[in-house]
């Protein structure tokens, strides 16, 4: 999205909730939903609490942190019934930087290719990196023993969300062996202070790699079983179709349920339809890797694909967290557009074309990020 200096300085004076940046995207009002200009991505390696992007189903509850309970049950040897007190005081506190991005990120790309109503129009703003405080969902899990045979972990907020005529939180569930790894938070703190209410305050699960549906905030209670979440959010919602579905001939149990993002890299700056001078162009963006891989290489082309120079990666690399990286390409007088693909440590890369991975739910998207710029 092109943001003209009239649009932004009316986007500026509009109030901004839950202390959100000036610069913040917001793209529904009600249920909240937003990000950050994307040239703004870049400027740190933690994403500040006031830029991060926000994806909610309904509003946000207001939680009596006296009155908070998180229950743990299904299939496990001793049902929990833990304040965040219990919590804090019962078991080691771990901290980890990890990037969240929401599966429809980017979606605005695929609805160049095909309108995709009824889904929030993401630019590439609903991804940020942050550093997470909390204690391993693991260790919570052993406290309750799990049962032999459990498969899933599944997960319900506090929030309330309507759907087809029913009120219910906002649930998901990811797969035991997930639930078990180190990296897989309940989290208190984000960026060293305790959650915004907006982020999930009082607790929040962080999965990293995963799809941000997958780390549902306010949590409410966690159920240990042997099938994935019923939530509508698991069941139905957040799922990957095959291009010739469409929302009236769709068959809701053929989908492909998300987990894993694959790797993406995208341009920050310059932004969409900017304006630049003649001569060495200086490009910024991130890259991302779900699974636990890293980002190894970025490349920028400004040809059409026909020639690439590497980026420079701005970090070490870090497991489940961002990357960003930065670039010189020198541009004669023109049109021009800058093309970012990334790859990773399994030698992953990105489709060359959007329409190869259109869905009607506008899903994980991770296309040739392109950039078109007019060099004078």
């Amino acid at each position: 999205m092109v943001y003209h200096k009239q649009q932004l300085k009316e986007e500026r004076d509009q109030p901004r909730p839950f202390g959100k940046h000036p610069g913040f995207i917001v793209r529904r009002h009600e249920p909240f939903n937003g990000g950050p200009q994307p040239a703004l991505l870049h400027r740190s390696f933690i994403t500040p609490t006031e830029l991060f992007y926000v994806r909610n189903h309904g509003a946000v509850p207001q939680v009596d942190p006296a009155r908070y309970r998180l229950t743990i049950g299904g299939m496990v040897q001793r049902k929990l019934e833990l304040t965040l007190e219990d919590l804090q005081a019962n078991f080691a506190r771990h901290t980890l930087v990890a990037a969240l991005q929401c599966a429809g990120n980017r979606r605005e790309e695929l609805m160049r290719v095909e309108p995709i109503p009824g889904e929030v129009p993401w630019g590439s703003e609903a991804v940020g990196n942050a550093a997470w405080g909390g204690v391993r969902l693991r260790d919570v899990l052993q406290a309750a023993g799990v049962a032999e045979h459990a498969l899933h972990v599944a997960f319900t907020g506090l929030d309330e969300v309507e759907r087809h005529g029913r009120s219910f939180g906002f649930g998901g569930s990811i797969p035991l062996e997930k639930a078990l790894s180190e990296e897989v938070l309940l989290a208190y703190e984000m960026n060293g202070a305790p959650l915004e209410p907006v982020h999930g305050y009082p607790l929040r699960v962080v999965a990293p790699g995963y799809i941000g549906a997958r780390s549902v905030k306010w949590l409410a209670s966690m159920m240990v079983q042997e099938t994935p979440s019923d939530n509508y959010f698991q069941a139905h919602a957040y799922k990957l179709f095959p291009p010739s579905a469409r929302a009236d001939n769709v068959d809701w149990s053929s989908g492909m349920m998300l987990g894993d993002f694959p790797v993406s890299a995208v341009i920050c700056s310059p932004d969409q339809g900017a304006s630049v001078p003649a001569g060495i162009v200086t490009v910024e963006g991130y890259a991302i890797a779900g699974g636990g891989r890293t980002v190894e290489r970025v490349d920028l082309s400004a040809d059409g694909g026909t020639s690439w120079i590497s980026a420079t990666l701005q970090h070490k690399k870090q497991r489940w967290a961002w990357t960003l990286w930065t670039a010189h390409v020198e541009l004669a007088p023109g049109q021009h557009q800058l093309i970012a693909r990334a790859w990773d440590s399994a030698a992953n890369t990105q489709p060359e074309d959007p329409r190869h991975i259109w869905n009607f739910k506008g899903y994980i998207n991770n296309a040739w990020h392109r950039v078109d710029l007019l060099v004078r």
